[in-house]
């Protein structure tokens, strides 16, 4: 039988942009080609630009262009791109408008984080105005994107706008790439209370692979992340989260995508189930996407 695997964001997208590369195969730690080794499959890439550097065509602008590549990808590969999902990393891509919030659901966009390491205006990130949480412009765009069924994402937020999210949010809230600050005292990760109202919420945290938010290289230093969490009753909760191609260096030994079944099999011998492990890699994720029933 086949492992599954369901991962909630990487940059893959962006960087082949900038590469010419297709998604169908590159050189870097994930492609379509590589996913079709696990049974079921999915990926969400994520839509990236760096919001301090702003493109000739504007930050949207670069959004579209990604988009545009997207479905190229889709009607040349229309079989493996079936696993393909889109969100957008950060609100300032979106001007922070809600008039754009309408277009990328018309894409298909499943969800937005809404900072990346830039502050903006929709609310402080966790480096940049870490003490300010969202604006109303901030809460205005959180209604409008829920409305719409968008989810919103929480990783690179600040602990006040996380926080701030939570008390307004009207669909469970997610984290595509986080991992436990109580493990790796790094900004990017999650408190514990955090974590629980993402619990609580009926929410998902993809587990991020990058040795620097995981705290070290070890398979060890990663399994920690998804120990901690399961002690605060993450069984539900729990996912997948790599940060594939974000300039990052996988923990573990992970070197891409392909080597995920190392994980899975780091798991089988610390005596996770069968079960647990499936809705790690997948159905966590999957029944918060609603491609399976919940439960």
């Amino acid at each position: 039988m086949k492992l599954p695997y369901l991962d909630a964001h990487c940059d893959t997208l962006s960087r082949c942009l900038n590469t010419g590369e297709s998604l169908l195969k590159t050189t870097g730690q994930c492609d379509l080609t590589r996913l079709a080794a696990y049974e079921p499959s999915g990926q969400i890439f994520a839509m990236f630009h760096d919001g301090a550097d702003v493109p000739p065509e504007g930050l949207f602008g670069r959004v579209r262009r990604m988009y545009e590549r997207f479905c190229r990808e889709r009607t040349a590969h229309p079989e493996e791109m079936r696993c393909a999902m889109l969100s957008i990393e950060g609100g300032e891509l979106l001007e922070c408008s809600t008039r754009r919030l309408e277009e990328i659901r018309d894409w298909g966009v499943r969800s937005v984080n809404l900072t990346w390491n830039h502050a903006n205006a929709i609310s402080g990130s966790h480096r940049e105005d870490p003490d300010r949480g969202l604006s109303g412009t901030g809460r205005e765009f959180v209604c409008k994107a829920q409305s719409m069924g968008i989810l919103m994402d929480v990783s690179h937020l600040s602990d006040p706008g996380f926080w701030d999210l939570a008390e307004i949010t009207e669909l469970p809230l997610f984290a595509s790439h986080s991992n436990s600050r109580a493990v790796c005292g790094h900004t990017r990760n999650l408190t514990d209370d955090q974590f629980r109202a993402i619990r609580d919420s009926g929410g998902v945290v993809g587990i991020n692979l990058y040795n620097v938010f995981v705290g070290g290289d070890r398979m060890e230093d990663l399994l920690a992340h998804f120990d901690h969490f399961l002690e605060l009753g993450g069984e539900k909760t729990l996912a997948l989260g790599s940060d594939w191609d974000g300039d990052i260096v996988g923990a573990g030994g992970i070197r891409g995508v392909e080597e995920m079944h190392l994980l899975a099999e780091a798991m089988a011998r610390r005596g996770y189930g069968e079960k647990l492990i499936r809705s790690i890699f997948y159905d966590n994720l999957a029944r918060l996407l609603g491609l399976l029933p919940s439960a």
